[in-house]
């Protein structure tokens, strides 16, 4: 027996697909990319107030904080003082990882 296609199906799958990506962190929709906080060394190391620019891309980067904690490379910056009070600065929460 042929199975017929049912586009109703279809367009709840793709519905339940957007809606699963539109709830993910921001990890999930966009790629992680440490250099995206380049503009907040400043911030960071020294607890200067952070730029506009910095808290947009901490906003977009939010979802990737958890992923750079973990990295040697980037670890011990994400988890200072510095950077938890650039992240309540840019109204952002601090991830418990």
């Amino acid at each position: 027996m042929a199975m017929k296609k049912n586009p109703s199906v279809a367009v709840v799958a793709l519905m339940l697909a957007l809606v699963v990506l539109a709830a993910a962190p921001g990890g999930a929709r966009a790629a992680c990319d440490a250099s995206q906080l380049a503009v907040c060394v400043s911030a960071i190391m020294s607890g200067a107030p952070p730029t506009p620019e910095c808290c947009a891309n901490l906003t977009a980067q939010q979802g990737c904080f958890c992923q750079y904690a973990s990295d040697p490379a980037y670890g011990r910056y994400i988890k200072s003082p510095n950077a938890r009070k650039t992240l309540e600065s840019c109204h952002l929460a601090v991830p418990t990882c």
